[in-house]
């Protein structure tokens, strides 16, 4: 299985990414291990998620919300 994951960080900025094992990469992030921009914004917990069958479809969900507004993330994120 592979992650699509909103991830807000403790400064209430949203981090889209996507991932082959979410816990692993949540506990990466907030080792500071991450990625540079969960890193100097503390880490943060995972606040959205969506599994797909491919890497492939993982990814390309995460560049289609990474174009989003905030607005529409939030919106995705509370339904």
């Amino acid at each position: 299985m592979f992650y699509f994951y909103i991830l807000e960080c403790r400064d209430k900025t949203l981090y889209c990414g996507s991932t082959k094992n979410l816990e692993n990469r949540i506990k990466l992030h907030n080792s500071g291990k991450g990625s540079v921009y969960v890193k100097t914004r503390g880490g943060g917990k995972i606040v959205y998620s969506e599994t797909f069958t491919s890497v492939g479809d993982a990814m390309r969900r995460e560049i289609e919300v990474k174009k989003w507004p905030r607005h529409k993330k939030l919106q995705l994120i509370q339904n």
